[in-house]
């Protein structure tokens, strides 16, 4: 792992977030994106090196939603950037992390994908991200 890629916070009502979040950093979101297969919108802000990106659930079923539903809006999970996401995967496999998809998936913001399962890592959701290219 190379870096903190960004951090995911859940919301109910991304256009409400934008504008709070716009109002904290002092600048506006700089992309929104669907992730269709994900049942999620997202909003990535750059605050000085590092990104915050706002998930708000597009259906009830979504993951985020369910993630609203049980726990409310907060940080969903931390992101780290890596050089071989195929690699990573099989390296922390093999220490014993289980992965949430066994590929790696086609994520927000130009990225491959796969998230490590919370049981696993102290509570916390982790995601690795690699540039798609």
């Amino acid at each position: 792992m190379r870096k903190i890629e960004h951090i995911g916070i859940a919301v109910k009502d991304l256009n409400h977030s934008n504008e709070l979040f716009a109002k904290l950093f002092g600048e506006p979101h700089y992309k929104i994106e669907e992730v269709a297969s994900e049942g999620v919108n997202t909003a990535f802000f750059q605050v000085g090196p590092n990104k915050i990106e706002l998930l708000e659930g597009t259906n009830p079923d979504s993951p985020i939603s369910k993630f609203i539903e049980k726990r409310g809006e907060g940080i969903h999970h931390i992101a780290y950037d890596v050089q071989d996401i195929r690699a990573e995967m099989s390296r922390l496999e093999s220490e014993g992390f289980t992965l949430l998809n066994k590929e790696p998936k086609k994520g927000a913001d130009n990225k491959l994908v796969c998230f490590l399962h919370p049981k696993t890592t102290n509570g916390v959701l982790i995601e690795l991200c690699q540039d798609a290219g």
